[in-house]
């Protein structure tokens, strides 16, 4: 194959792969906690002896936009939100797991538990719970939470070191792996944090990349032609 269609194949693969991301950005514009992701397009560079070295695209990496989102007032009292940095922790079947997502319900056992059932965890690690009979239910700017008066427990909030190890997993949440507690993190008690997707940036990029990708693949077919022509003439 031409060197050409195989650095306009890399590229390829490339776009497409950032189309994916930005069909699920826009799918989740409206999903509470939800973090965009873009893709990292880095140089791939290939030896080819005495003729140089050929140079294609590597569209392998994923960048989280960790830019907070606005609040929504719900009024739910375990709705939580974070103002500025950190992430909840959850407990899931494949380990815990970090999320901005804050809409919390009590389970038939007075954990709290979130949409998917995962605990919410405090900030060494174990499930929180909630006195089924409580009649009020406070939770403090410092995470600690009260029923009737009495403190019950604090919602861990944690932060990733480092934002390059922060892997998205699906949905709301990212992997826990290095994470540590947060100390200055402010909860919001009656709130929810929107997606921090633009709607209208991410239709722009999906027209940018949409004619990028065809572009490209006016060129392989323009290449296809090409070699078939050339084809042809020396079996003349």
């Amino acid at each position: 194959m031409d060197n050409a269609i195989y650095a306009a194949l890399t590229r390829q693969a490339g776009l497409m792969r950032e189309m994916r991301v930005v069909a699920n950005n826009m799918a989740n514009a409206a999903t509470p906690g939800f973090r965009r992701e873009g893709v990292v397009f880095s140089e791939y560079m290939t030896p080819l002896g005495d003729r140089g070295t050929l140079s294609m695209a590597n569209a392998r990496g994923r960048e989280v936009d960790l830019s907070p989102a606005a609040l929504s007032q719900t009024g739910g009292t375990f709705d939580l939100a974070l103002e500025g940095e950190g992430f909840f922790m959850v407990e899931t079947p494949q380990g815990n797991r970090l999320t901005r997502a804050g809409g919390f319900t009590p389970s038939a056992e007075g954990e709290l538990v979130n949409a998917g059932g995962h605990r919410l965890l405090d900030e060494g690690g174990a499930a929180i719970a909630v006195p089924p009979g409580a009649r009020g239910i406070g939770v403090a700017p410092d995470g600690t939470i009260s029923a009737d008066g009495q403190p019950v427990g604090r919602v861990g909030v944690f932060a990733q070191p480092d934002p390059a190890r922060l892997r998205h997993e699906g949905g709301t949440l990212f992997s826990a792996d290095g994470a540590e507690p947060l100390s200055d993190a402010t909860v919001r008690q009656g709130f929810l944090e929107e997606s921090n997707v633009n709607p209208v940036l991410e239709i722009a990029r999906m027209i940018e990349v949409q004619r990028a990708y065809e572009l490209g693949q006016s060129f392989l077919d323009g290449e296809d032609q090409r070699i078939r022509a050339a084809i042809a003439a020396t079996t003349r």
